[in-house]
């Protein structure tokens, strides 16, 4: 390309950034990021009450990876070119990668579920619940970054809850567990259960990550 066609890409980007186009690129973007993540949890969840079958879901669950691969790396060529953030690059990266843990977590619960094959997956169905809806809303805090900032904190206070609850549910089937007799099918539960925490705690990373994010924006 020439010097003039560089400097008029570059003028063009300057000007978008001036009325707000950029930022609203960057938030969509990262709200496409969140909805793959939700499209494997909804996926695993399936799973779990017998809707899809485990391989079938394995299966399906490499697409879903590559479509936040893909997700991931538009969001990334697209903080290199433009000026302006809604918050710090940084924290966007920070961000969106904690997003793409929770994939990476939600794909290794799909294909645990099936390698480990325990009888009744049913209990991972209150925990992805828990895991969609903080999906939910940590996509309606990332909506509202640059049209209703002040209302990010509370949407973000939601994700953290659903989190919690993914924890509980953990924590109280491990006591079941505990309680009763050690089987094979018991080991191979706990494992999905460790699984199934490890999502809920990558995801509230990312809800910290936007919270601390806007803390300093705000400053």
């Amino acid at each position: 390309m020439s010097r003039t066609g560089r400097r008029g890409r570059r003028l063009v980007r300057a000007w978008d950034d001036l009325r707000g186009r950029s930022g609203r690129r960057v938030v969509d973007l990262v709200r496409g990021q969140v909805a793959v993540a939700r499209a494997g949890a909804v996926l695993a969840h399936s799973t779990a009450f017998g809707a899809t079958g485990r391989s079938a879901a394995r299966t399906r669950m490499t697409v879903v990876e590559h479509e936040g691969d893909a997700a991931r790396a538009e969001l990334v060529r697209a903080l290199r070119r433009v000026l302006a953030t809604p918050i710090d690059r940084e924290d966007l990266f920070r961000l969106s990668r904690s997003i793409d843990d929770v994939l990476d977590h939600l794909r290794d619960y799909v294909r645990e579920s099936d390698l480990f094959g325990p009888r009744d997956l049913t209990f991972a169905v209150e925990p992805l619940l828990a895991v969609i809806d903080g999906l939910d809303e940590l996509e309606s805090a990332v909506a509202k970054m640059l049209d209703d900032p002040g209302s990010v904190t509370v949407a973000v206070l939601a994700t953290r809850k659903s989190c919690s609850r993914v924890r509980q549910l953990y924590q109280a089937r491990l006591t079941e567990l505990f309680a009763g007799s050690l089987e094979m099918d018991t080991l191979r539960e706990r494992e999905l259960l460790s699984r199934l925490d490890a999502v809920g705690r990558r995801l509230g990373e990312a809800a910290d990550v936007l919270a601390d994010a806007m803390l300093k924006r705000s400053h």
